[in-house]
């Protein structure tokens, strides 16, 4: 027997039944039950039958590049899976008992089996970072992969990435690509030692939606602390909601765009979305970095806009409507007169910045504030980027949507 036989084991009067894993002694076994557990098993005294063998074993080639290809049917789809570190690919290392991330498409088939049959892979790997170790580089670099990937005939990317900054990856791809396919973004909550991992269900349910019928980029992640359903979210308007949870992401402003039913795999849409092949692939993937986000809080010294003095643009998160303390206008007026483009948004989770409703709004506007409706503040943060290098008007772009991120009306749905 070999790791990845299912095997069954008794020993003194208990049965074990599950995978069997690596084992750093010779005197014991180490068992994957099927809740999720892994238990250790005193080889003395056990008797082991082998139920299957290669349970998890995957065949394919891969090249030094970091890519990958697995062929299952040639009518299934064919979805690139493009790496750039996080739980989501994560295994257990079971020499060291360490969660190691690991990257091909062969390792991402072993640690989710369940996505054999459901499509051809390609895999490549952009990134083996921590998700707060991310940067607009990487950024960049992303949106030219999921080109390349693309433009090679996937007829979807699932993009696997940590849950803490995805939200900005997600708006960086949006305003980066139009694409003719699905772009979807994936995570994990939960380590894939944990029998709670949602690592399983979000990646089987991104694949599903990155072979549906549209063509949105989206965050697909568990829709609740169940295992009923994964929600789709448009990548302008998602935002991580809570540290641990397995339904962190939610849907600013609206119910999420879709779901996804973890057990037929249905993908469906509540609104409106881009129908997959009616736009032509294209590619603006430059940054300008020169970008600051600053939240404004009661007290804040005006001296905190010097970190923006000189950069090329500022986005500030205001109070309320979009507000700051009268003493910061001056110095906001001077930033934008030394040619620094300043966006207001607003702090609050919902609605949007209107600065003409009291004096001090009235007062930024006159200082040359630029208004950035409902956009979410750290999708204003890239899309400020993304403008500056792509547009002729950065102040008429930051107030109209371009990929979804700023909607016509901010009215009540819950």
């Amino acid at each position: 027997m070999n790791p990845g036989d299912r095997v069954r084991v008794d020993r003194t009067g208990t049965t074990y039944e599950g995978v069997l894993l690596p084992s750093t002694t010779a005197e014991e076994l180490v068992v994957k039950l099927d809740g999720g557990y892994n238990v250790g098993i005193d080889r003395s005294d056990a008797s082991v039958d082998v139920l299957e063998q290669d349970t998890y074993d995957i065949e394919s080639g891969g090249d030094a590049d970091g890519r990958s290809e697995i062929t299952f049917e040639e009518n299934l789809p064919t979805v690139a899976l493009i790496s750039t570190g996080g739980t989501i690919a994560s295994t257990v290392d079971y020499r060291t008992g360490a969660v190691t991330a690991q990257f091909d498409a062969e390792d991402v088939l072993r640690a989710v089996p369940e996505l054999a049959g459901r499509a051809n892979y390609r895999g490549r790997v952009v990134a083996n970072i921590l998700s707060e170790n991310m940067t607009p580089a990487v950024w960049t670099e992303l949106a030219e992969a999921v080109h390349e990937e693309i433009e090679a005939g996937a007829d979807g990317v699932v993009v696997m990435h940590g849950t803490d900054t995805m939200q900005y990856t997600a708006a960086a791809l949006s305003f980066a690509l139009e694409t003719p396919v699905p772009v979807v973004l994936t995570g994990s909550q939960r380590s894939a030692d944990r029998p709670s991992s949602d690592n399983v269900m979000n990646a089987v349910c991104a694949v599903e939606a990155a072979t549906a019928d549209h063509a949105e980029t989206l965050v697909c992640m568990h829709e609740s602390e169940s295992d009923g359903a994964c929600a789709l979210h448009r990548g302008t308007r998602v935002r991580k909601n809570h540290t641990s949870r397995r339904d962190a992401f939610g849907t600013v402003g609206a119910e999420p765009i879709g779901r996804v039913e973890w057990d037929t795999g249905e993908v469906s849409f509540r609104r409106p979305v881009a129908e997959r092949g009616a736009d032509d692939l294209r590619l603006a993937p430059a940054l300008d970095t020169d970008v600051e986000l600053i939240k404004f809080v009661p007290g804040s010294d005006p001296a905190r806009l010097d970190l923006a003095e000189g950069a090329s643009g500022l986005v500030i998160e205001g109070t309320g409507l979009g507000h700051v303390n009268t003493e910061w206008i001056d110095r906001i007026g001077a930033l934008v007169e030394d040619g620094t483009t300043v966006v207001m948004t607003s702090q609050c989770i919902e609605g949007r910045v209107c600065d003409r409703v009291y004096d001090t709004g009235r007062d930024l506007l006159d200082a040359g504030v630029v208004e950035a409706g409902d956009t979410l503040p750290e999708t204003a943060y890239v899309k400020l980027m993304w403008a500056l290098e792509n547009v002729e008007s950065v102040e008429e772009t930051m107030r109209r949507p371009i990929a979804g991120e700023l909607q016509e009306r901010s009215v009540p749905w819950t």
